[in-house]
């Protein structure tokens, strides 16, 4: 059982909104986007987003989560996900779904940059390495929006 102090308690209160926001934006886009691999990435994002609320919950509960065996589990889900675009869907941005992109890249911008502050605060070395674990796969769903929209024509990196 983990003794919180006040501050972290209120560090993983601030992580677990951000969770639950982005497991509402998540499944709600999927359910907007017309495009079927669009709507794979965020739903897969999504179940992710419900994994990292409920090592939050653990935490809270006094409990220190098993980060090897989550790790595993989602590193075989990115191997999983390519982006391969047909040449027709390149350069054919439907802009409804370019806004849902940026909104939720700029949403995991802001979470991983959260997490980074609260990995500073806690004196648990294992609750770091599950909220730094947390924070690696925040960046790697940006990462994969942004290969999404990098590959249908949203995104141009200069």
């Amino acid at each position: 059982m983990i003794n919180l102090t006040q501050k972290e308690r209120t560090l993983l209160q601030d992580q677990k909104s951000h969770e639950e926001l982005c497991i509402k934006k998540y499944t709600n886009y999927a359910n907007q986007t017309q495009d079927p691999q669009l709507k794979q990435i965020f739903m897969q994002h999504a179940q992710q987003e419900q994994q990292h609320l409920n090592t939050i919950n653990q935490i809270l509960n006094g409990q220190v989560p098993n980060v090897n065996q989550q790790g595993q589990q989602n590193q075989q889900n990115q191997q999983a996900q390519t982006f391969n675009p047909s040449p027709m869907q390149v350069g054919m941005t439907n802009q409804a779904d370019a806004d849902l992109c940026k909104d939720m890249l700029g949403t995991e911008k802001y979470v991983s940059s959260s997490y980074n502050t609260a990995i500073f605060e806690f004196r648990d070395h294992n609750i770091r390495q599950a909220l730094n674990h947390i924070q690696k796969e925040e960046q790697e769903h940006g990462e994969d929006i942004f290969k999404y929209m990098e590959s249908h024509g949203m995104y141009q990196a200069q």
